[in-house]
């Protein structure tokens, strides 16, 4: 996930992206990506085959992803990818590879995180990340965080979150 100084995950890629709670600074992240940045995305999603995505998020990536430049290193990825959106409203997602989960999304990621392959990447999707990390089931953080403070908006660790100590395996 993208991240500010003080921890944000809302709405780095767009300014409509994500304005719930008043929030108005969407696309915050653009200004500072590059080609080195892109290519470590590209290299930690080589190393993911399923996504899991929130409604709203992958409403905004699949309407953009499809027809997105080629030459973004992780575009063919991203596109034939094995994706699970978490949704109770939407039916059909015409994304290639989407699939909906629209049970109980703790037992489905469980019964995913079963079957055989390599990791499940969630991108943005802030309510399905609370749920997963409520429930212990994200094994890994790929963070990149940005040099901005926001001083506002959706948070990837609650205010109310317990001491959970966790291990650095790489930084760049």
């Amino acid at each position: 996930d993208f991240l500010s100084l003080d921890g944000v995950m809302q709405a780095p890629g767009q300014p409509e992206e994500d304005t719930e709670g008043g929030f108005k600074y969407g696309g915050w992240a653009v200004p500072y990506h590059d080609e080195g940045l892109a290519e470590s995305v590209a290299e930690s999603m080589a190393a993911t085959d399923a996504y899991l995505f929130g409604r709203k998020t992958y409403e905004n990536f699949a309407a953009y992803w499809p027809t997105a430049p080629r030459d973004i290193p992780f575009t063919d990825h991203l596109n034939n990818t094995a994706k699970y959106v978490v949704s109770k409203t939407l039916k059909d997602p015409d994304w290639h590879n989407s699939m909906v989960i629209d049970g109980d999304v703790v037992e489905e990621v469980r019964k995913l995180k079963q079957q055989p392959g390599k990791n499940i990447g969630v991108l943005g999707s802030g309510e399905l990340v609370q749920t997963l990390i409520e429930t212990d089931l994200v094994d890994e953080y790929f963070l990149t965080i940005y040099p901005v403070v926001l001083g506002g908006g959706k948070r990837l660790f609650r205010d109310d979150e317990q001491l959970k100590r966790l291990e650095l395996v790489d930084s760049k």
